[in-house]
């Protein structure tokens, strides 16, 4: 009625002002270009020749500039706090762009300075005391999109004193008048918690402000105030608990080496604010972010280090860094855990026990079992409230995986200061502190919620602010009980409260798929490729590095340190922004070094190789790196031109042909089941090879044994008959191999986002420029297509392949176009309500209509290497070696190839393109059709070294129902570890053999810890449907 809550709330405005007192304004600074910018310390010998002053401007594009100012600290004083003032330029929220700095005082990191973070306090002890304080300013970068000069000034630097008791009334009436707005209009507890307010205020002498009589009366002021409040009951009985936590994106807007910088900056802070709020609690989850810290900032590690000891820093969350958990494989997965574990237990001796994920764009069905299977008992996210259909109906619950393990999942409610979604980077206001208890939809199990606040995205972390809030907020009516804590403690109380309840608890069977974000599946395809070959690689590297210490009698030379580098820099590059595509040019720019730096340690895992028996002159080995002793066809280059023969180990000749690149195709009937195999040639005496072919073409058309299949003017395909199974394929009148076009202008994200009307424009690629025949023999026929689109080019050679029902599209693609997506569809003549996708140790069925809204919110999804579309008896699959999303509707199953955004990175993707997709039509379903077995082929097809070796066999598995993960060297001893899985959906018994001597095993967890009993004898054990299993072998 009189307007009291407003009038309150401005008179509290101006009382912000008064809370510091100046003492020496610092009205120039010297200035230096940092134009090395290198990471780490301050230099001992900066030289400072110019200077600039207060109220100038400053600005740049990733510029860094030293400035410095000496100053005298003034004296201790009762009821006040020394401190410094400084704001040097504009930060973007969540420090997503703009200015940052990092200061410090008489050479020594000190503390973050942004536009968050301004106040920076000075022990009482340093009193009277002189000081250098240097400043490392960062203009800082757009935030993604154009580039773009940052614009900044010096507004405002001074030493001085903050009164304590006017920033405590400052604060108390902060809180008090939101707290207003969250209590109902009718209670006692807003009436009085106003009327405290409003007595108190009234008590403020403005006739002179910053008298010492307004000064009183602000003091006076605050007492009544607190007088009242305190005096107030607090009746809600539910508890909020608040850790800081800075999530910095290891690279996202920025670049790492900025990350590197960001984390420095953001850690000091905390460090300060700790010195000062003896109750300050914190959590930092990314084992990455603290190596960082080690090398660069060996100071503030050491701090760091202290307070993790004191208990008061919370190094926990499992995974090398906060992962995607759509792209990476389920190895990459494990090792995440297995890096990031390792580095909390022995860096800190601190057991991890949640994985904290809070920013990540999809769960993969597999994660229960990882996180089981590896000690890990809680798992924690938030972004899945940007679903774009369906809110999930618990927040807390059992997450059952794809192998029936359960984890308990909790989200964290806390709303966004504007928006519906809830946030990792919360304020604390009361509309954080209510809304976390008014938005949680399991109240009957759980009072008390968890809060993660701090500025970030991009670092910086919580605020004193914060922490004042968080106070003040603690005692007042109407308002849950508010208090710091810890998330590894949260957690085991919330396990407590869901173990022992006698409520329903919810479990929710099946991958959390995120309803959103669905192109970064695709965006950046160059790391996506990178990403598979190297998961390939290295899991190679480690099992031939295994069989070559095997047959050398020790593991001495096993490169421990070189394959943990470069796996490193894979899950690095697994960063929730960095694999998904989502990140800035220079990021990627990053990537290309990063994956060669890499890709040439894993090589270098190989460099035993050179040595096999050369002087076994026309001998070629191969190494089989699957358990799958099928018929292969292997391409071997030779450093003669003659016409040769091909014979196995036992002499028996083999079929091969030149290709068109004077390759020799060789069909292997069979290899050592991961093992080495070889094969000898030598100059054909008289011609041997003739001239058979595959296939018969005519024009627009070609058949083999297998086939037929024809096409249109634009490439198209009219049909494909399978011969052996005679079934049609395509759907009748279709079209097969159909290259679309859609136009890709999601709502708001453009790299991230594919939105459900992409599919509303869309043209087929058609211009096609010509035909050949590139080879046409007795083992493999190839026909290339040339496609011209707007400014691009897509060349494409398809391989008809005598011993396999594969079909492969080898593609190039010439990129120009923008906001642009790129599909392959097939309407084939299958009729089935699901399909099934690869997935980490698994794959999950998934709707091929759209009944509900929870099943056309998944118009796009994610496979690894394979999908397929079954009905009883016969399907079909697609298979790639480096694509991620899929669409299957209906009968058509498309695979989608290129995305083309231009935000934040305006370059992504264009450019050359290098990629193979294949269809495979099979009779059964797709472990009746061996569709994981020729993914596999297509993947990681034998690699070849010039010369013999050791043909034993490392493994043999009596079962193709299960799949071999790695077969490394144990991270603790020189024992061999073996991890398998699952992949039918079924039971059975497995037995395992190898041609070296199986001395003992032990089954082991996915850290390398026993869970059973050493063993000796037949290496045999039972599986369960999608069930990993992990082995300790002594070996010999």
């Amino acid at each position: 009625m009189f307007w009291t809550k407003e009038k309150v709330q401005n008179r509290n405005r101006e009382v912000e002002l008064y809370r510091y007192n100046k003492s020496e304004v610092i009205r120039e600074f010297g200035i230096l270009e940092d134009v090395a910018g290198e990471i780490g310390s301050r230099p001992d010998n900066l030289v400072f020749e110019d200077t600039i002053g207060l109220g100038s401007d400053w600005r740049g594009r990733d510029r860094y500039v030293w400035l410095r100012a000496t100053v005298t600290l003034p004296e201790k004083r009762d009821g006040k706090r020394i401190l410094g003032f400084f704001d040097f330029g504009k930060t973007g929220a969540g420090n997503n762009s703009g200015f940052e700095s990092l200061l410090y005082v008489n050479g020594e990191p000190y503390q973050g300075v942004d536009q968050n973070h301004k106040e920076v306090f000075f022990d009482d002890g340093l009193a009277g005391e002189t000081l250098e304080l240097t400043f490392r300013l960062w203009s800082g970068l757009e935030g993604g999109g154009k580039v773009t000069t940052q614009e900044h000034r010096l507004n405002e630097a001074f030493i001085g004193y903050l009164d304590v008791a006017i920033d405590d009334l400052y604060y108390t009436a902060y809180a008090a008048v939101q707290t207003l707005d969250y209590l109902d209009e009718n209670s006692t507890e807003r009436h009085g918690l106003l009327q405290a307010l409003d007595h108190s205020f009234r008590m403020i002498d403005w006739a002179k402000p910053g008298s010492q009589t307004h000064l009183d009366s602000l003091y006076v002021a605050g007492n009544l105030l607190n007088e009242k409040i305190d005096a107030m009951p607090k009746n809600f009985d539910v508890t909020v608990t608040c850790v800081g936590h800075t999530h910095i994106d290891v690279a996202w807007l920025w670049r790492l080496k900025h990350t590197r910088e960001k984390s420095a900056r953001s850690f000091s802070t905390v460090m300060r604010l700790m010195e000062q709020y003896p109750n300050y609690e914190f959590l930092q989850s990314q084992p990455q972010l603290y190596a960082y810290i080690k090398e660069d900032y060996p100071e503030i590690y050491a701090k760091m280090k202290e307070r993790i000891a004191d208990g008061r820093w919370e190094a926990e969350g499992a995974m090398w860094l906060e992962a995607d958990c759509n792209i990476p494989s389920g190895e990459s997965l494990v090792r995440q855990i297995l890096q990031g574990t390792r580095f909390f237990k022995d860096e800190f001796g601190k057991e991890s026990k949640f994985l904290w994920l809070p920013d990540v764009f999809g769960y993969s069905w597999a994660l229960p079992q990882i996180l089981k299977k590896s000690g890990i008992e809680t798992f924690m996210t938030t972004k899945i409230s940007w679903n774009q259909f369906n809110r999930m109906p618990h927040d807390t619950f059992w997450w059952r995986g794809i192998d029936g393990s359960e984890i308990l999942t909790h989200f964290i409610t806390t709303p966004e200061v504007h928006d519906i979604y809830y946030t990792y980077n919360g304020n604390i206001t009361a509309r954080t502190v209510k809304g976390v208890w008014n938005n949680y939809r399991d109240k009957n199990l759980n009072n008390e919620m968890l809060v993660s606040y701090g500025f970030g995205d991009g670092g910086g972390g919580p605020t004193r602010e914060m922490l004042e809030m968080i106070a003040r907020f603690d005692k007042m009516p109407g308002m849950p009980k508010v208090e710091t804590g810890l998330a590894g403690p949260y957690f085991e109380r919330l396990h407590e409260r869901i173990e022992n309840t006698e409520d329903y608890v919810h479990t929710w069977n099946g991958e959390l798929y995120f309803e959103y974000h669905r192109g970064t599946y695709t965006s950046q395809a160059y790391n996506k490729k990178m990403n598979r070959k190297l998961e390939l690689l290295l899991r190679d590297a480690e099992w031939f590095q295994v069989l070559q210490g095997l047959s050398n009698g020790d593991f001495a030379a096993y490169p421990s340190d070189l394959l943990r580098e470069s796996w490193r820099i894979v899950l690095r590059n697994q960063f929730h922004d960095i694999i998904p595509g989502s990140s800035i040019q220079e990021v990627y720019e990053d990537c290309v070094v990063e994956y060669e730096e890499a890709e040439n340690l894993a090589l270098a895992a190989y460099d035993e190789m050179s040595a096999m028996d050369e002087t076994a002159a026309g001998s070629v080995t191969l190494l089989n790196s699957s358990i799958w002793g099928r018929p292969r066809l292997a391409e071997i280059a030779i450093p003669t031109e003659d016409d040769v023969v091909w014979k196995d180990e036992t002499g028996q000749l083999l079929d091969a042909e030149k290709n068109e690149a004077g390759s020799w195709l060789v069909a292997v009937e069979q290899l050592p089941s991961m093992g080495a195999g070889t094969l000898v040639y030598e100059v054909a005496d008289g011609a041997t090879n003739e001239e058979e072919k595959l296939a018969e073409i005519g024009e627009q058309r070609l058949e083999t044994a297998r086939y037929v299949l024809t096409w249109n003017e634009a490439g198209q395909w009219t049909r494909l008959y399978d011969k052996q199974n005679q079934r049609e394929v395509l759907a009748s009148g279709e079209r097969g191999n159909v290259l679309q076009v859609f136009e890709d202008k999601p709502m708001n994200f453009d790299a991230w986002d594919i939105d459900i009307y992409y599919q509303e424009k869309m043209r087929e690629v058609t211009d096609l420029q010509g035909v050949t025949v590139v080879h046409n023999g007795k083992l493999k026929v190839t026909l290339e297509m040339v496609w011209a689109y707007g400014d691009s080019e897509i060349r494409q050679r398809m391989h008809l392949y005598r011993d396999s029902a594969r079909i492969d599209f080898e593609t190039e693609v010439d990129w120009h176009e923008q906001q642009q997506l790129l599909k392959v569809a097939f309407p084939v003549d299958v009729m089935a309500t699901e399909a099934t996708y690869d997935i980490q140790y698994g794959n999950v069925k998934r709707p091929t209509h759209w009944n509900t809204s929870w099943d056309y919110a998944r118009f796009e999804t994610v496979g690894h290497q394979w999908a397929d579309l079954s009905e009883t008896g016969y399907g079909v699959s697609i298979l790639n070696n480096c694509k991620y999303g899929h669409d299957i509707k209906d009968h058509v199953i498309r695979l989608t190839l290129l995305k083309s955004a231009t935000y934040p990175d305006v370059t992504q993707d264009q450019g050359e393109h290098q990629f193979t997709y294949a269809l495979l039509p099979h009779v059964g379903d797709f472990v009746a059709g061996d569709v994981v077995q020729e993914a596999w082929m297509l993947n990681n097809p034998l690699r070849v070294a010039l010369g013999a070796h050791d043909n034993r066999s490392l493994l043999r598995v009596n079962k193709e129902q299960v799949q071999i993960d790695t077969v490394k060297k144990a991270e603790d001893d020189d024992a061999v570890i073996i991890r398998l899985h699952e992949f039918t959906g079924g039971r059975g018994d497995i037995a395992i053999t190898s041609d070296f001597e199986l001395v003992s095993w032990q089954e082991c967890d996915l850290m390398e810890r026993p869970v059973g009993e050493v063993k000796t004898g037949d290496f045999v054990f039972s599986v369960t449907p999608y069930e990993v299993k992990t082995f300790k072998v002594m070996m010999k």
